[in-house]
């Protein structure tokens, strides 16, 4: 039986093999993280992992997962560490990466969780737990009272289960005990996701105790993130490579590649690791480069998702190596940049072109279907909204009516073989039973689609240009099947 990585086997592993570089049982924790998955791991981990190599302090992380176990049995019996694989163009490295000590199961210890929360020595919570977990409505800036984990921790706010619950719970008990409050850090791919959580912590309060929302608005700092690293599920062949290179299995190991980008507001009362250190920027305003990010990056990136996964492309470098495909990025890239106010510093021609080699790099393999996932969470902020500016500025609206075509066309669940799929979206059902009703034309699916609540801005959902633009690229797309559609769309006439 092969060794696990932890502790014991640090100092044993091959010199290309990078270490924490600092002794990791000598720092204390001063982050809580809820939600540690692969790209927590790959991304906030390894900057404070960086910082405390370089700067020291009590800056690890002790981590929750509010369901699954599976986190908190890997880590663990590795003393927290794991190895992050990072390819380049250039080849893999591996890192071992020191900064969590610890993984909480909230499924297995139910105090643990508000334990680690109200600890004297927590003054961050920072969380990767994605938009639907929340339970927040964006449109009305306040809780989703429907929502399973709202609705079970407002019956019973001492003992909550969701991550809102759980962080009122937490810094009702802090202000109760006299502590000062931790500094909420959302982590998520999310526009002014610190605001987001703001708006939701504040309203899930004001539901308990008025006063306590007041405290919370008062005491309580929620700065925004922009953050990008491209992180595909790790694999059994990623745990097979990193014990051949380290000569022990690591049951935690993720990969991704190795460009990685973290934008911060800094507000942070009760102090912060030196992320900058490790490469994060710091910034007043992070809107400018959220916006940058979810329209070019993760806009294509939608784009590509469903377009690719619908015509057999697996991974989005299959994409990039398909030159109808390539060109249709291309296209969406340049009408996003075109969405967005000028960024000191940023030169959206050189992004645009640093974005389709990353794409493109043959050692990531990111699968379309994963990031087809959750599309009515992430269409509003990566496609509609650049779709609403290019609507007001007389922009290229046909690369955004597209990727919503292209949705639509995912959103009916079967291949052109008529294979069926899984949408993975948390409005599946909803999805479902509106197009059972609509029935196969292009026009009652785009209609009835179109109509779901709270997903499209209502002026581009009454403009009868884009929905003009958005039927006839999914009737093409439906009945000519997909490969013919995209070569059609591709072509410079198009």
């Amino acid at each position: 039986m092969t060794i696990r990585l932890g502790a014991k086997t640090l100092a044993s592993l091959p010199a290309s093999v990078v270490r924490p570089a600092y002794d990791p049982a000598a720092r204390g924790v001063g982050i809580v993280h809820v939600g540690v998955g692969a790209f927590h791991r790959a991304h906030q981990a390894v900057y404070t992992d960086a910082a405390l190599g370089e700067s020291g302090g009590d800056w690890r992380i002790d981590g929750i997962s509010l369901r699954s176990t599976a986190i908190a049995d890997a880590l663990n019996p590795q003393d927290g560490l794991f190895t992050l694989l990072e390819r380049g163009e250039d080849g893999v490295s591996a890192r071992v990466v020191g900064s969590i000590r610890r993984m909480i199961a909230a499924a297995r210890d139910t105090e643990a969780p508000l334990a680690a929360l109200t600890a004297p020595e927590t003054r961050i919570v920072s969380l990767t737990v994605t938009e639907k977990a929340y339970g927040i409505d964006r449109e009305r800036g306040a809780i989703d009272e429907k929502h399973p984990a709202i609705a079970a921790d407002l019956a019973a706010p001492r003992a909550p289960r969701g991550a809102l619950g759980l962080l009122v719970e937490a810094l009702r008990l802090r202000r109760e005990k006299d502590l000062a409050p931790f500094t909420v850090l959302c982590c998520d791919n999310l526009p002014d996701n610190g605001g987001l959580v703001r708006a939701g912590l504040v309203d899930f309060a004001a539901r308990l105790d008025p006063a306590f929302a007041d405290w919370i608005r008062a005491h309580v700092a929620f700065p925004s993130t922009m953050v990008d690293r491209i992180t595909p599920a790790p694999t059994d062949t990623t745990h097979a490579e990193v014990e051949q290179l380290l000569g022990v299995s690591d049951m935690a190991a993720v990969e991704a590649e190795s460009f990685a980008q973290w934008v911060i507001e800094d507000h942070f009362p009760a102090g912060r690791p030196e992320w900058e250190k490790g490469g994060a920027i710091f910034v007043a305003d992070v809107a400018p480069y959220e916006a940058m990010k979810l329209r070019m990056l993760n806009g294509s990136h939608s784009m590509m998702a469903y377009a690719g996964f619908l015509s057999g492309r697996k991974y989005v470098r299959d994409v990039m190596a398909d030159e109808t495909l390539a060109q249709l990025v291309r296209c969406h890239l340049a009408a996003a940049a075109a969405t967005l106010a000028p960024l000191e510093g940023i030169d959206t021609d050189d992004y645009a072109q640093a974005l389709m080699r990353r794409f493109a790099n043959p050692a990531i393999a990111h699968k379309t279907y994963q990031i087809a996932m959750d599309g009515t969470e992430k269409l509003p902020q990566r496609i509609l909204a650049p779709a609403l500016h290019a609507l007001h500025n007389d922009g290229d609206l046909r690369p955004f009516a597209f990727a919503v075509a292209a949705w639509m066309r995912y959103c009916t669940g079967r291949l052109d073989t008529g294979e069926p799929y899984r949408l993975r979206d948390p409005r599946e059902e909803e999805i479902a039973s509106t197009l059972a009703r609509a029935g196969g034309d292009a026009r009652a699916i785009a209609d009835a689609l179109t109509a779901l609540s709270g997903l499209f801005p209502a002026e581009l959902a009454a403009n009868e240009r884009w929905n003009g633009l958005v039927t006839d690229i999914l009737a093409s797309m439906l009945q000519n099947g997909m490969a013919q559609a995209l070569e059609g769309e591709a072509r410079p006439s198009a």
